[in-house]
């Protein structure tokens, strides 16, 4: 029996291949159990008239199945469904029944209820997204990552591919990060003080599990990362979050019980203001006082174009008092959540244990790619493109905002990827932000970064790290007369 040639279609929605789609049309029709043992496929000439491609893509994509087994050839016959083939199982599933369980008394501890905001997975189909944290599609380099990808497939690094660390990362990662990325802040650290995490919110998470207990404060800036409240309320310690002004975190409003202190001196979350020195030294005097620790989250000091960054807070630390966060989610592409820890031993030991416990490690794969594209000079060949990006569309974002006379909260003096907005009073940017989505525009409201009942609700982040240069003005220009509308 011959399978009909009308069984196939192609969907504009794929991403990959020609061939990839054909591989996994056919393959889901076997394991669907759709196509069985011994049934013809179409020949590859019927196929690709039907599919008006090219017959040797066709080829190409059964010689790929008949290489796993999935189809097998019998002389001038065609292709058919191998004997081999992996068969569904034969069994009729069981009628679901009512769900009776009371869940709201079965969950001991509840997660949800926090306060992210959700960002829309098709932003790159909007006209202006002013979306923070998304990657450009036209800066990365693809080429390069998949060559380091391939070569971390290949033989020699077998052993990386392949190994349960357990509780340790891949040497090759961890020995750049000590004798590259983190002297360019200062920082000089031993392997035994790094460890990888799944990007900054997992070591942030992992700080917080470490260190804070239900009857210790942790001291947050307000307004902050929102995800960094939502891990804190979770491990119900005592909050104390702390207004921030122009340059940052002020030290002297830290309260006295605080044991930790979470900041981010480089760019401060959302306002990107930039902790000068001498604020710098008077945070790490009254953590000294308090006998508190300190955890740095240090994102986006690569994006730092228009003066240099200054030295990280860990740098000036000669007490083993800071946690450093770093992260590569943010420089190369987010999709990659990795980043790391940097602290004393002890605490890194505790650190890497907890990881353990709850992922073993990040995948081997993934630490051995970055290492390759780290120590190959593509990460520095990318950072240097992103901040010129960068640097021209700051530029026009500025000259944009200035034309239309919208209030700008807070701006990076060292560069960054966003401006931290403020609207009129009475207006809602989460309102605001619905009615631009219409019109294509994606803008991010503020009020999730604030702590407490009371929020402010006229406060709003752009980014211009995904949207081109052209667009910024006529993007502005329609959030300006938003805001004039509903004034």
């Amino acid at each position: 029996m011959t399978i009909a040639v009308e069984t196939f279609f192609l969907s504009p929605q794929f991403q990959g291949t020609l061939q990839s789609q054909i591989q996994q049309m056919i393959a889901e029709g076997i394991l669907s159990g759709r196509f069985r043992c011994g049934e013809r496929l179409p020949s590859t000439r019927k196929l690709a008239t039907h599919l008006g491609i090219s017959r040797i893509t066709v080829t190409l994509a059964y010689t790929e199945l008949l290489a796993n087994d999935y189809l097998m050839s019998r002389g001038r016959s065609g292709y058919f469904v191998s004997e081999n083939a992996p068969v569904p199982p034969d069994f009729s599933p069981q009628q679901r029944g009512e769900d009776t369980i009371d869940w709201s008394r079965a969950i001991g501890r509840r997660f949800t209820g926090g306060d992210t905001p959700v960002k829309p997975q098709n932003w790159a189909s909007f006209r202006y997204p002013f979306i923070y944290g998304q990657a450009d599609p036209t800066l990365f380099d693809h080429a390069n990552w998949r060559l380091c990808a391939l070569q971390a497939l290949g033989q020699k690094d077998f052993t990386a591919l392949t190994t349960d660390y357990y509780d340790q990362d891949d040497p090759r990662l961890v020995e750049f990060i000590a004798r590259n990325t983190l002297p360019r802040r200062g920082i000089t650290a031993r392997p035994e003080e790094i460890l990888i995490t799944l990007g900054a919110q997992n070591a942030l998470w992992l700080s917080a599990q470490v260190l804070l207990t239900q009857r210790r404060m942790a001291a947050i800036e307000d307004p902050c990362y929102h995800a960094l409240r939502d891990i804190l309320t979770q491990s119900r310690c005592h909050l104390a979050p702390l207004l921030v002004d122009r340059d940052g975190l002020l030290p002297d409003s830290i309260p006295p019980q605080t044991d930790v202190i979470f900041t981010t001196p480089s760019h401060q979350c959302p306002t990107t203001a930039t902790m000068p020195m001498a604020r710098r030294h008077a945070l790490l005097e009254r953590a000294r006082e308090l006998d508190a620790l300190v955890v740095e989250d240090d994102y986006e000091f690569e994006m730092s174009f228009l003066n240099s960054p200054s030295p990280a807070l860990k740098s000036l630390d000669t007490e083993g008092r800071v946690i450093y966060v770093g992260s590569f989610s943010k420089s190369v592409f987010p999709g990659l959540r990795l980043g790391y820890l940097v602290g004393s031993e002890s605490f890194i030991r505790e650190a890497r244990a907890l990881r353990a416990s709850v992922l073993r490690h990040p995948p081997g794969h993934i630490q051995r790619t970055t290492a390759y594209f780290l120590s190959l000079g593509h990460y520095d060949a990318l950072v240097r493109r992103i901040r010129e990006a960068l640097r021209t569309r700051r530029a026009a974002m500025q000259s944009a905002l200035d034309e239309h006379r919208l209030t700008i909260a807070g701006q990076g003096v060292h560069g960054g990827s966003s401006f931290w907005m403020q609207a009129p009073d009475g207006i809602d940017t989460e309102i605001l932000a619905q009615t631009l989505r219409e019109q294509g525009v994606l803008i991010e409201p503020g009020r999730t970064f604030f702590h407490g009942t009371g929020r402010p609700r006229n406060f709003y982040r752009l980014a211009y790290s995904s949207i081109p240069t052209q667009r910024i003005p006529e993007g502005v220009a329609l959030i300006a007369d938003a805001l004039r509308a509903n004034t």
